[in-house]
C-alpha cells in the first residue's frame, strides 16, 4: 500500500512536469499568446523561474529516495536554464542570454570547490595515516572517520575515502593475519560467504576472457571498457573477501564496532542497546521491516539472526561508496552466539 501510494505521488510530480515543460515550449510557439520579443520580459522571467525552480524540485520529488542536496538541486537548476536556451526562441531570450552562462560558471566554481577538497585531502593524508596509526579502530574504520574530520564530509570525499579504503584492502592487506581475541566475533567462518566470492571472481575472469575475445573485432573500445569494469569488480570482491576476514565483529571499550564487507558498517554505542532480542523471537523477525539493517553473511541457503538489537534512537552506518542512512535496529548473526551474548551483556552492564 505505501510503495503504491509512492508510486503514485512520483506519477503526479511526472505529469507536473511534463505539464511545465510542455507549456514553456507551446506558450512561445501558439500565435497571439504573448506578446511581441520587446514587451514579454515578465513571461521570459516567468519562464525560467519555472525551468530553473520548479522543474528541479518536481525532478527531485520523483527521485526523492536520493535525498535532497544543495548540489543535486543546483545541477538540476544549470541543465534547467541551460535548457531554457532551447525552449524559448532566441528573439525572446536575448535580453536573459548571460543567464546561461552564469548557471555554467556557478556549476564550474562548484567543480573547483570539489577539486579543492580533493588537493586538501591529499595536503592532510600524512597527518590522517598518523592518526590511523593511533586509532584502536581498523582502517575499515578509522581511516573515513578521520577523513570527515580532517578534510570534509562533502559526499565526493566520502566516496574517494571509501575507494582508498576498497583499493587498501583488495591490494596492501595480505600480510595482516584475521586478529583473535575475547572482544572479536566474526560472523562468516560458519558459512559460505568467501567460497561465493571466489566463486564470483572465477565467473567474472572467465566472462572476462569471452566478452573480450567477442568483442575485440567488433569495437575496440567497448572491450576495453569492458576489460576495465571487469577488472574493477574483480577488485572489489577481493577486497570483500579481505575486509569480511581481517574486520570481525568487535566489542570495544565503549561501543560494537560491526561490519559485513565494504558496504556494511556500523557503529553501536552499549548505551544506545535499548533491548536485545535473542533466540527463537530473533530468528521469526521479518528481516524485510523498515529500520532495521542486517549483518547476515550470505549463504547458499538463508540464516536466521540470533540476535536483533533495538537502539534508543536512530544510529548512523556506512554503507556502499560511503553513503549513510539510519537505523533503528540491527540483526546479528555470529559465529560463536553464547560468548558474544555473554561478553555483551558485561559490556552494557560496565
Amino acid at each position: 500500500m505505501v510503495l503504491t501510494r509512492m508510486r503514485s505521488k512520483q506519477w503526479i510530480f511526472g505529469v507536473l512536469l511534463a505539464f511545465t515543460l510542455i507549456s514553456n515550449y507551446l506558450i512561445y510557439r501558439l500565435p497571439d499568446v504573448v506578446p511581441a520579443p520587446a514587451y514579454a520580459t515578465g513571461v521570459v522571467f516567468g519562464s525560467l523561474l519555472d525551468l530553473a525552480i520548479i522543474a528541479p524540485l518536481l525532478i527531485l520529488a520523483m527521485t526523492r529516495k536520493k535525498g535532497f542536496t544543495v548540489k543535486r538541486f543546483i545541477t538540476f537548476m544549470v541543465l534547467g536554464l541551460v535548457a531554457a536556451r532551447f525552449i524559448i526562441p532566441a528573439s525572446y531570450f536575448e535580453p536573459f542570454r548571460f543567464v546561461p552562462y552564469a548557471a555554467i560558471a556557478l556549476e564550474g566554481g562548484i567543480l573547483l570547490a570539489e577539486i579543492g577538497l580533493i588537493f586538501l585531502l591529499v595536503k592532510h593524508m600524512p597527518a590522517i595515516l598518523r592518526d590511523m596509526k593511533k586509532s584502536s579502530a581498523t582502517g575499515l574504520f578509522a581511516f573515513p572517520t578521520i577523513v570527515k574530520e580532517k578534510v570534509s564530509a562533502h559526499p565526493l570525499i566520502s566516496v574517494i575515502a571509501a575507494e582508498s579504503v576498497m583499493f587498501y584492502y583488495a591490494i596492501a592487506s595480505w600480510k595482516q593475519a584475521p586478529p583473535l581475541g575475547e572482544s572479536k566475533f566474526y560472523l562468516h567462518r560458519k558459512t559460505s560467504l568467501l567460497a561465493f566470492y571466489v566463486m564470483l571472481i572465477h565467473a567474472i575472469i572467465i566472462e572476462t576472457v569471452g566478452l573480450h575475445w567477442f568483442f575485440h573485432d567488433k569495437s575496440v573500445l567497448l572491450s576495453i571498457v569492458l576489460i576495465l569494469l571487469n577488472v574493477y569488480t574483480v577488485l572489489y570482491f577481493i577486497a570483500e573477501i579481505q575486509v569480511v576476514r581481517l574486520n570481525p565483529l568487535e566489542l570495544a571499550e565503549n561501543k560494537m564496532r560491526i561490519s559485513l564487507g565494504l558496504g556494511k558498517r556500523m557503529e553501536i554505542p552499549y548505551e544506545e542497546i535499548a533491548v536485545i532480542v535473542e533466540g527463537e523471537a530473533a530468528q521469526s523477525y521479518n528481516l524485510g521491516q523498515k529500520g532495521l539493517i542486517q549483518f547476515i553473511a550470505k549463504d547458499f541457503e538463508e540464516l536466521k539472526p540470533q540476535f536483533v538489537l533495538h537502539f534508543k534512537r536512530p544510529l548512523r552506518a556506512t554503507l556502499f561508496m560511503g553513503m549513510e542512512k539510519t537505523y533503528t535496529s540491527a540483526a546479528i548473526r555470529v559465529d560463536e552466539p553464547e560468548r558474544f551474548l555473554r561478553v555483551l551483556q558485561k559490556k552494557i552492564e560496565h
